[in-house]
């Protein structure tokens, strides 16, 4: 059997022998790698001179009238506004892989807890941005009182709830997904779960886990408006940001300054995907499984200044002991092991997993019967039913919108990823696509709906499809970029047709990815129906009849009960939907089209 490995190079300085970029730097006239230390070096000073500049605001006392519940529309504040919001952002996006890693490497690894953690992230990523909020803020306050640190925390989590679900759908596949021969490879080295971790485990998930958290920022600038101006309670929070800039500007029916927002967030766009995306994703591309080499590789003048400098080398230094000292204190957890063993099971194994099974279900039980019970007494069988009702009605749409976005972004993805220089020029097209958040738009969008009488209850559809559909887009361009360029030209050399190409290589090739990238997408749809069945526009209000319509009015006027009927609701149709659809999907998926 053919041993497939990383082309993965070391990035420690005693390996440039190794390293073919690293010995390309070496080789580079001092004078430029001087050039490239001093631009390195810059940046690094003018990151941090920049955090350093907001962070006192973050933690400015709240003033005598409380916390504000509008913004300035001032053009001279946007620049200003675009930072705290890129601020906030990758604070988020920072916790949300935290999380991705520890709660992904949990459901694939510990076979108990996986019955727990994945059912439950199922429900997690349904529950809508403002269910957390109207849940969490005033935790928030009181945890830090008298300061905006509080507000702060809020926002930044509401925007980590819209982030992390899909990072750790993306890392738990990857973790079950493994390529058989690297298991064993690594067993046979005897690696530690630390060792493990960082040597096969984040690598294998590396190019699917960039491409989601490029989907990621996408999804927490989409919900941007709603973190960033709360409106919960029947109270308003508002933060300095580019959101609550855009939700200001419209209800004052100020299109010019909602226009200059979206330039400014272009540029934003623009300028994370120069600086970030496009130097990570061409340095991802040593993490692919391969035998050769790509004829074209990905390119980046930043991730090239980077490697002529020598900051790769003092970074290595720097944490050379800490990664030393974790390896030493991870030992005892032991040595490796992939997926849970198909051993059979002792007595005492399955006595264990039938307690565990009791107390799953004793304490699920147990929830169930409060909430009913608050149901009853606080609003009645009835408004439950009426919600069950809306719900069907908002999961037509998503599965309308899910079917659509599939049959358009799966083709298009497979050949963006599968050609380095298409991907080379559309990822920054197709990433200023995704991180705009399209709900700057629907003030334009509610005035067209108005204009020319389009009914909301299938206008709402193209709503959620502007924040969504980059979920499919974005798995499936990360799915087809792993394929190996073996199998590529094996498809050549047998001189394979089209359409045997599509059938018997690429389709099965990004399978998998496509159903991730489908559980995340219907989920952020559900999410999204909240800020698309109800969208306004200075005295312009639309309405759609639907779950996230419910939820959306529940919450701004302080309804606990209904919010927590709509949760609900939500929390059943998403749950329902991954057990009986995708989770079959995915079980195929992992059992005929992995590359094992």
């Amino acid at each position: 059997m053919t041993m497939f490995s990383f082309n993965r190079v070391d990035a420690r300085p005693d390996a440039s022998a190794r390293n073919p970029s690293t010995a390309a730097s070496d080789r580079q006239p001092f004078a430029v790698r001087l050039a490239s230390d001093v631009l390195v070096a810059a940046g690094i000073l003018a990151l941090f001179g920049l955090i350093a500049w907001i962070l006192p605001a973050i933690g400015e006392p709240i003033g005598p009238k409380g916390v504000p519940s509008q913004v300035s529309t001032d053009l001279a504040d946007l620049p200003y506004y675009a930072l705290r919001s890129v601020f906030r952002m990758f604070v988020a996006l920072f916790f949300s892989l935290v999380f991705t890693f520890i709660y992904g490497t949990a459901a694939a690894r510990c076979r108990r807890l996986s019955r727990v953690l994945i059912p439950l992230l199922d429900i997690l990523q349904s529950v809508p941005i403002l269910g957390f909020l109207s849940a969490t803020i005033t935790i928030w306050m009181v945890l830090f009182p008298g300061t905006m640190l509080g507000v702060e925390a809020a926002s930044i989590f509401a925007i980590f709830t819209s982030q992390a679900w899909n990072m750790a759908f993306s890392f738990t596949r990857s973790l079950t997904s493994e390529p058989t021969e690297l298991d064993e490879a690594a067993r046979s080295l005897q690696l530690t779960r630390w060792q493990r971790f960082w040597t096969l485990d984040v690598p294998n998930a590396m190019i699917p886990l960039l491409w989601n958290c490029m989907m990621s920022v996408g999804g927490g600038w989409f919900f941007l408006t709603a973190s960033e101006m709360i409106s919960v309670n029947n109270r308003t929070y508002a933060l300095p940001g580019i959101g609550s800039f855009v939700a200001q500007a419209a209800a004052e029916e100020n299109l010019a300054a909602i226009c200059w927002a979206i330039v400014t967030m272009v540029l934003v766009v623009l300028l994370i995907d120069v600086l970030l995306w496009k130097p990570l994703t061409a340095w991802a591309e040593k993490f692919r499984i391969t035998q050769s080499e790509s004829a074209v590789r990905k390119t980046s003048v930043v991730l090239t200044i980077i490697r002529q400098s020598h900051i790769d080398e003092m970074v290595a230094w720097l944490f050379r002991p800490v990664g030393d000292l974790l390896d030493t204190l991870t030992r005892p957890l032991g040595r490796t092991g992939g997926r849970w063993a198909a051993d059979v099971k002792s007595a005492r194994s399955r006595a264990l997993d039938v307690v565990f099974t009791v107390l799953v279900l004793a304490a699920c039980t147990f929830g169930l019967v409060q909430l009913m019970l608050v149901i009853h007494r606080d609003a009645g069988f009835g408004e439950l039913g009426q919600a069950f009702v809306l719900g069907m009605v908002t999961f037509l749409r998503v599965a309308l919108l899910t079917l659509v976005c599939s049959v358009i972004w799966v083709p298009i993805g497979a050949m963006i990823g599968m050609n380095p220089r298409v991907s080379r020029f559309m990822q920054p097209i197709v990433q200023v696509l995704a991180s705009f958040p399209s709900n700057f738009t629907f003030p334009f969008v509610t005035l067209w709906f108005v204009a020319c009488s389009v009914d909301i209850n299938w206008g709402s559809i193209l709503l959620m499809a502007l924040g969504t559909q980059w979920y499919i887009l974005f798995n499936v361009i990360a799915g087809a970029s792993q394929i190996p360029d073996d199998l590529r030209e094996m498809t050549r050399s047998f001189q394979l047709g089209r359409w045997q190409r599509w059938r018997d290589l690429i389709l099965p090739a990004v399978f998998g990815s496509w159903v991730t990238g489908g559980i995340t997408a219907a989920g952020g749809a559900w999410n999204a129906s909240i800020v698309s069945e109800i969208v306004s526009y200075g005295r312009h209000t639309l309405t759609a009849s639907g779950l996230g319509a419910y939820i959306a009015e529940a919450t701004e006027s302080g309804n606990t009960v209904k919010t927590i009927i709509g949760v609900t609701v939500m929390s059943v149709f998403v749950v329902a939907v991954n057990r009986l659809f995708w989770n079959p999907l995915q079980r195929m998926a992992e059992r005929r089209f992995t590359l094992n």
